[in-house]
């Protein structure tokens, strides 16, 4: 069952226990005030916010860079894949919190708006 909290902040845990998602290093539960999926991330640094949680396909080392950079809470990677080792260790390095669904970045995104997570700045 969801739970609805509208606007307000949630931790991370809440999200992975409530969304089932699978962390890939172990989890420092933060804050996240929002969500944005994109696959570009030239477009996450100019759109992402402190806090926010990340929806993406992309594994590669340069995720964790952004995410670093920008101060997000968490990526989820979607459709189940997984990132090579190196990231891995890069995450743990940096204390990013990497996750891992097994859904679209859609249906990830609608089932966080039905808890109540919005886009930055909504």
């Amino acid at each position: 069952m969801f739970v609805n909290l509208g606007n307000a902040q949630m931790k991370l845990s809440t999200i992975v226990n409530e969304l089932q998602l699978t962390p890939l290093v172990e989890l420092c539960d933060q804050e996240v005030t929002s969500a944005y999926a994109s696959d570009l991330l030239s477009d996450v640094v100019g759109n992402a916010q402190a806090g926010t949680l990340l929806i993406t396909i992309q594994v590669h080392r340069n995720v964790v860079a952004v995410a670093s950079l920008v101060g997000l809470s968490a990526v989820v990677i979607v459709h189940g894949r997984r990132p090579e080792d190196d990231v891995l260790a890069a995450a743990r390095e940096n204390h990013i919190n990497l996750l891992s669904a097994p859904c679209t970045a859609f249906t990830l995104a609608g089932r966080l708006y039905h808890l109540g997570v919005r886009a930055p700045g909504e």
